[in-house]
């Protein structure tokens, strides 16, 4: 397997060659890109072969938040070690996308999910486990991500009514495709073609049980992923895949596959909230307030199109949750941007003032 078969094109070369004349000359660098992550270590696809790589010390030193380290999908800058059984990660090339939530738990950082994406399908099962709410916020991740968003949903042969469930989605999701599929079945695969074409990347994200990994095998055309079923009480999944890998597939793309999410929680906003209730907008500006809340303001358009039955109640509700969520999570991130530039210039200072100490010493 070479490079290109991972997505290595003319652009990619550019950037490298911009970095390589800025900082890589007579480091004996090559790029490679990240195919596995496991945590402390990553799979990397380089000219050599896939080898298992680690971020050099000062790489880590200098990475910022949990947001600037390397994640599947990556174009990493590397040396080879041990006749290139080994490499060790030095930089990441600029990425033109980035799909990222808030991490799970109480502390505020960013968790990349796959970066370079150019597609990024966003999966639900017809089954019970059918949430147009939450496809919403999956939609607000991928606006922002710099991704295409396109729904799939999966298991369209347990589904006797996927005609009405496309339509609902289809409703929440203006201009976005939506797909009904069967990897079962082997039925809608021509449909999903045009996303994973040669030296394209796709990457699946929803929740535990969609079917993910089973699309993934199916798109393949055989078994790299492995699978179980859900819980036949909830539709719930169990956690089936554990990392984030990369395969390519016979059509030549390339394919993310990614844990599922309990839940997701939003990390920023880069426009993306608008452009998922783009409905919502077009509405607003018909308001009689530019500054209107969309809650009990007289003369506002959003809540005279719910009442008349043009926009569902609950889609305002999601989007006034949604839009708290957001503000909440981006006075915490710089809160916490805050601290850490506090502490990294401590860290400097210290050793600033060790390095003088040394010296004084040595005079003396």
């Amino acid at each position: 397997m070479s490079i290109e078969q991972y997505g290595w094109n003319q652009s990619w070369s550019s950037k490298w060659n911009e970095i390589e004349c800025n900082n890589n000359a007579d480091k004996g660098l090559v790029p490679g890109r990240i195919v596995g992550d496991f945590g402390s270590k990553y799979r990397v696809m380089t000219e050599a072969g896939e080898i298992w790589g680690e971020l050099a010390g000062k790489l880590r030193f200098e990475l910022g938040h949990s947001g600037d380290y390397p994640a599947i999908g990556d174009w990493v800058a590397l040396t080879l070690l041990d006749a290139g059984d080994h490499a060790i990660v030095h930089s990441v090339v600029p990425r033109h996308s980035v799909i990222s939530r808030q991490a799970a738990g109480n502390v505020t950082a960013e968790q990349i999910i796959a970066a370079n994406v150019d597609t990024l399908f966003l999966v639900s099962a017809l089954n019970d486990d059918f949430n147009v709410r939450r496809m919403e916020r999956y939609l607000i991740m991928a606006w922002n991500s710099g991704a295409s968003p396109v729904i799939l949903l999966t298991k369209a042969d347990l589904c006797l009514d996927s005609e009405y469930k496309i339509a609902e989605m289809e409703r929440v999701a203006p201009g976005v495709a939506v797909h009904a599929v069967s990897a079962l079945e082997d039925n809608g695969r021509d449909s999903l073609l045009p996303y994973i074409g040669k030296g394209q990347t796709v990457a699946l994200t929803g929740s535990s049980g969609c079917g993910k990994s089973t699309l993934v095998n199916w798109l393949c055309g055989k078994p790299v992923q492995r699978t179980q079923d859900v819980r036949e009480g909830d539709s719930r999944g169990r956690h089936t895949t554990t990392h984030r890998e990369l395969f390519v597939m016979p059509a030549g793309g390339i394919i993310v596959d990614t844990p599922g999410m309990r839940e997701l929680q939003l990390w920023n906003d880069d426009g993306g909230l608008d452009l998922a209730f783009g409905d919502i907008i077009l509405l607003a500006s018909g308001c009689r307030f530019s500054d209107c809340r969309h809650e009990q303001e007289e003369g506002c358009a959003v809540l005279e199109a719910v009442r008349t039955g043009e926009l569902e109640e609950k889609r305002i509700l999601n989007y006034r949750r949604t839009q708290r969520e957001l503000l909440y999570h981006s006075v915490k991130e710089e809160k916490a941007k805050r601290k850490n530039v506090s502490a990294q210039s401590k860290v400097t200072a210290s050793r600033s003032g060790r390095k003088g100490w040394r010296k004084e010493i040595e005079e003396f």
